[in-house]
């Protein structure tokens, strides 16, 4: 007898959360409900007697794989979908390499360290091997760890990056080389993994013999969210996954690859049915999102596209769902950006009048610079707003302070948590800092076949002062030797480890006095060590509570926040990026004009362009009820205090074709304001003794 849940889904949903055995890709569109067919999906096979265990879900963000999770459970009960392996892929490498990573010489007591950190330790590189005092610029740390990242996840040479992506790098070459070959090395030393070594190191095992079909064999069934996004890595990660069982469904959608940044390739989705031969292709293309006059204009954009899945969305809604009723996406011709800025905060008034709260708009751009203008007019105007994209809460340099001692305490071999604890103490700078880790450095460990000879740094125990410690601060580096002590950190065996939560708070005991020498808002800052000492609360090990802060950190931090707002409602200012997968009920798109959207800067082949058009695409397909594009016909050269000026161009992704599916406004534009008066007589005589007069004067 079929669940009664099924009923609820259309057809095409329902054939993708029933499909049988084998591979199947699913197209999901914008808006279509993909969460609720793979939550279904989920449901459906553990109806079908499937042990809970044996099913692997992987999205891009812990809360996309609870949200399925939970609504899974919702519709079969008791508890079963919580025994689901589900979580980010990063998560999921995490977890299995702590088990499986000894075959590849991985102990299992590895730390990860995050971006920030990985940034970090080039940066010491690149000052040892003297190519920050080069003659010409080197690149900074955070181009190298950008540079490194791509060159991992897309399987490229790193020449042919540095030509493609990076072309003012490339006289530095052996210099970038000698960076990540040393990189590399560290982190082995040190037992440390960065974001990109969790999923080489996931794709060495799931392809090593033995292992790797242990590994395949624990799954019966795998199932992948936002599949566009994936990179050549996790596409071979899975393949791999899959060589005796052939039980995957993956679901995105091509039109929404935006990405590639991060070395995502919308090749992974395009290819599926050849990679994985005689796979089943399901489309969702009923959308209950938006309206259908927005669709009708985003499926223009996006039939342009070369290489696509086509599809063609279809709203289940009706026009007298919104308010105003029945209105096509607008086109706003405007003047210039003051122009621009001026009408979108007119028409967020304008729907704040109609009773849709601020929370409910939002405004999109390609890049953060996008909204600078944009701001100042709607500060003078005192409407709230956030803006997407601001600091993470790990990135918080005090959250990053506390993060490096609990480090510390699970593997004392990291070197860059070293060098910035040390760095906190009264008198240390980076030369005591590294004399003092010399001091720290156990006997060196012999090479083996896969990490060079190292020397380890120890903890040090209470009492236990270097020389090299400056007398101003061997009180504070005494108290830091006792913090260790008392947290029960690796290597001390007179007490157990204490809970997570206490060793937080034991180490703000440490840090409080050093924290407030070195902020000068420190009450704002302490709001976030409160908060870190609760999330501490939700674990029994350190071990996975800075791994689960590491992969997947809050979003937001009071690090740098300003006074909080009077009122509850915001505007949502966002990048276009920062907005995939969010939705609200009028949604206002600025600067679409060529060179912004597409930018100037991904322009260089037909693939970027493409990306470009999904760009516009995934904008669009945010919108509820309302739609609005704002096209500036001016942009000023603001380098110089001047007039002067060029015209911009509508974006190429809207073709002259699709102008008849927008109701065409024009703000600022000549003429507009002074409109010609109903009761005003032409004079042709008069015109034509003026044509005289300049015609005399040309004589």
């Amino acid at each position: 007898m079929a669940a009664p849940w099924l009923d609820e889904l259309n057809p095409a949903q329902r054939q993708a959360a029933t499909y049988g055995d084998g591979p199947v890709l699913v197209i999901a569109g914008a808006g279509t409900g993909k969460t609720k067919t793979l939550a279904c999906r989920v449901a459906h096979l553990i109806g079908r007697g499937m042990v809970p265990e044996r099913l692997l879900l992987l999205t891009f963000t812990r809360r996309a794989a609870a949200e399925a999770l939970a609504r899974a459970e919702r519709l079969t009960g008791g508890g079963l979908t919580g025994r689901v392996w589900g979580g980010t892929f990063h998560a999921t490498a995490n977890r299995l390499l702590r088990q499986y990573g000894r075959a590849l010489g991985l102990a299992p007591e590895f730390t990860v360290m995050d971006q920030a950190d990985a940034a970090d330790l080039m940066n010491l590189i690149r000052s040892e091997l003297g190519l920050a005092k080069t003659h010409r610029r080197f690149p900074r740390k955070a181009t190298l760890s950008a540079i490194y990242s791509r060159v991992v996840n897309s399987r490229t040479k790193l020449a042919e990056i540095l030509e493609k992506h990076y072309p003012w790098c490339q006289d530095d070459l052996e210099g970038i080389r000698a960076v990540f070959e040393q990189f590399t090395q560290r982190k082995r030393q040190q037992n440390v993994l960065d974001y990109d070594d969790l999923l080489l190191y996931w794709n060495a095992v799931a392809n090593l013999p033995g292992t790797g079909e242990a590994v395949a064999d624990r799954f019966d069934h795998i199932l992948v969210d936002e599949y566009q996004d994936t990179n050549l890595i996790q596409a071979e990660i899975l393949r791999g996954l899959r060589r005796r069982n052939r039980n995957i469904m993956v679901v995105g959608d091509d039109a929404q690859s935006i990405y590639s940044f991060r070395a995502a390739t919308v090749t992974n989705i395009l290819d599926f049915p050849t990679q994985f031969p005689g796979a089943a292709v399901i489309k969702l293309e009923q959308n209950y999102r938006s309206l259908q006059p927005i669709l009708d204009t985003s499926n223009r954009v996006m039939a342009q596209a070369e290489h696509q899945f086509a599809k063609n969305l279809v709203s289940t809604r009706s026009l007298q769902e919104a308010t105003p009723t029945g209105l096509k996406p607008a086109l706003v011709t405007c003047m210039d950006e003051p122009a621009q800025c001026a009408a979108v905060c007119t028409r967020i008034l304008e729907a704040l009048e109609r009773n849709i709260p601020l929370k409910r708009q939002a405004v999109l751009f390609r890049a953060g610079h996008h909204s600078d203008q944009l701001e100042v007019e709607l500060t003078r105007r005192n409407i709230p707003f956030v803006k997407y994209g601001g600091l993470k809460f790990v990135e918080a340099a005090h959250i990053k302070d506390v993060l490096a001692l609990l480090r510390l305490m699970e593997n004392p071999g990291d070197e860059i948590s070293w060098f910035r604890v040390l760095l906190l103490l009264e008198g240390v700078g980076p030369a005591s800092a590294r004399r003092i880790m010399n001091a720290l450095r156990g006997p060196t460990i012999p090479d083996t076949p896969d990490v060079p000879a190292a020397a380890i740094l120890r903890l040090p125990h209470p009492g236990m002062i270097p020389a090299a410690v400056p007398g101003g601060a061997h009180g504070e580096f005494a108290e830091l030797c006792q913090v260790f002590a008392d947290c029960g950190a690796v290597g001390d065996t007179a007490k157990a480890s204490l809970p997570p939560a206490a060793q937080v708070e034991r180490i703000r005991r440490f840090y409080e006095p050093i924290f407030r020498r070195q902020y000068d808002n420190p009450e704002t800052r302490l709001r976030d060590l409160d908060q870190l000492e609760q999330i501490a609360g939700n674990y029994k090990s350190r071990g996975s509570f800075i791994t689960d802060l590491t992969l997947d950190p809050p979003s937001s931090t009071q690090d740098l926040a300003g006074p909080p707002l009077l009122e509850e409602d915001y505007l949502i200012l966002s990048t276009i990026h920062s907005a995939k997968g969010c939705e609200w009920d009028e949604v206002h798109i600025i600067h679409a004009a060529d060179g912004m959207i597409p930018s100037d800067m991904a322009t260089g082949s037909p693939q970027e362009i493409d990306e470009e058009r999904r760009l516009l695409y995934v904008a669009m397909t945010r919108a509820r009820d309302r739609l609005y594009i704002y096209f500036p016909l001016r942009y000023y050269f603001r380098k110089r205090a001047s007039d002067r000026h060029s015209y911009a161009q509508l974006t190429r992704f809207i073709p002259p074709a699709a102008l008849s599916l927008f109701d065409r406004i024009s703000v600022g534009v000549a003429g507009e304001d002074s409109p010609q008066g109903p009761d005003i007589v032409t004079s042709p005589a008069a015109a034509q003794a003026i044509h005289r007069m300049l015609h005399d004067l040309w004589q």
